[in-house]
């Protein structure tokens, strides 16, 4: 099988060579993305891999079906990035739905507690000797709320996590897991109550701006948010006005709406042009990370093998435990 990879970052190249060579695939790494113009660089192949900031229009995958193309491969859980109605009984659509969950809860932690004890703050300062901590005061999270938002694997660890705390947890999820030990409520309820709220849900039609001026205006003053999950759940202008009018304690963003063509890569000796990202970077109490929840040894080295799996999968004729499909 030969599979052609975009985006490709030298920390993919550790696992997915190595492995490539034990599943006797051919894989053709490329550094760009995948676009309009970059897409007639996968004729000829079986497979095209893709990561979450490359796009997969309708003319994109008449393109791939139109060519011969067996399989689109995600290096991601989410899938809002690729036009599943388009690939509908076309090209199968194959993610990697379980690689990690603790990674990305872990990292949604980090956020929480460098945002609520500012050590991202604390470090800048002591390392020009100022030892200072005026500024720096924090919040006790136990028996504090945390509004959880999705409660599939990564929400459910994080629950696990902020539990142990001593946090009092609620949640919301369309399809509630009666298996959990948590209270499950509205969206409103969380809004209203929680004094800590971390998003944990895919992006669709029904979450896009999840957290919009009327969700934040329901919120408490103070408020911690944080989101490891994606970026479009958040409206940017509209948070933004909530941090002007200090209704929020601190936000954690490891991802942004137009996160495409920034995260991922070094523009420190480049002006940027978001001037909603730059405005977000220059608040005290807002910390970015770029979309690096995933980034461990061990959710790295399983999705390369899922990835591989559900390639093996298209090449034997297979079940197919990992398409998304088109839900109409």
């Amino acid at each position: 099988m030969k599979i052609i990879f975009y985006s490709t970052k030298p920390y993919d190249r550790i696992w997915f060579e190595l492995l490539g060579k034990e599943y006797k695939y051919e894989i053709h790494f490329l550094e760009t993305g995948c676009t309009m113009e970059t897409i007639s660089l996968s004729k000829g192949y079986d497979a095209i891999c893709i990561f979450v900031n490359d796009q997969l229009d309708k003319e994109m995958i008449d393109y791939l079906y139109q060519s011969g193309m067996k399989a689109i491969l995600l290096r991601s859980a989410g899938f809002n990035h690729v036009d599943l109605k388009a690939a509908n009984g076309k090209i199968p659509v194959l993610r990697v739905p379980n690689y990690s969950p603790e990674s990305v809860a872990e990292h949604t932690i980090a956020l929480l507690l460098s945002i609520n004890r500012q050590t991202h703050r604390a470090y800048n300062r002591t390392r020009d000797f100022n030892m200072n901590i005026n500024g720096l005061m924090g919040k006790d999270l136990i028996n504090k709320k945390a509004g959880i938002i999705g409660t599939g694997k990564i929400g459910q660890a994080t629950i696990k996590i902020l539990k142990g705390f001593g946090m009092k947890v609620m949640a919301y999820d369309p399809y509630p897991n009666n298996q959990l030990d948590v209270i499950y409520t509205s969206l409103d309820e969380i809004f209203e109550k929680a004094d800590v709220i971390s998003l944990h849900c895919p992006l669709t039609e029904d979450t896009k701006y999840v957290i919009n001026k009327a969700a934040i205006e329901r919120m408490k003053k103070g408020v911690f948010l944080v989101n490891t999950s994606r970026g479009g759940l958040i409206n940017t202008s509209d948070l933004i006005d909530g941090l002007l009018d200090g209704k929020f304690g601190g936000v954690g963003l490891d991802v942004y709406e137009e996160e495409e063509g920034i995260f991922f890569e070094d523009l420190s000796n480049e002006i940027v042009k978001d001037q909603n990202l730059v405005r977000l970077a220059s608040f005290p109490n807002v910390l970015i990370t770029s979309h690096m929840g995933f980034f461990t040894k061990e959710a790295m080295q399983a999705i390369a093998i899922e990835t591989l799996e559900n390639a093996y999968a298209i090449e034997n004729n297979l079940q197919l435990v990992n398409e998304v499909k088109y839900q109409s």
